[in-house]
């Protein structure tokens, strides 16, 4: 049986990256709002990123709690980095262009 492939917009491949390397997002929040799952998410990675990216990528997220829910301690109750504001429409309001 064939691998479904899910097409996304170039934003929303962006989105999927950034929540992948945010340490808190866990895949299961990346599920949830896309309907790609871990493995489609390391495929995902693999194919959009540089292979030496994706190497560092796969390194820092093996084995991390935080990126998994059911491996997070009970205190651990949000999915969103503090660093991040808000988000509207997948548009993260601290990625303001100096330029």
């Amino acid at each position: 049986m064939p691998k479904q492939q899910n097409i996304f917009a170039v934003a929303e491949i962006d989105r999927i990256i950034e929540m992948a390397w945010e340490d808190r997002t866990p895949f299961e929040a990346i599920e949830q709002q896309f309907g790609i799952s871990e493995s489609g998410v390391i495929e995902l990675m693999r194919r959009e990123m540089k292979a030496s990216s994706f190497r560092m990528w796969r390194k820092r997220v093996s084995g991390r709690a935080t990126k998994h829910t059911k491996l997070r301690t009970a205190d651990i109750t949000r999915f969103k980095s503090p660093m991040q504001r808000e988000i509207a429409g997948n548009k993260i309001s601290k990625r303001r262009s100096k330029y």
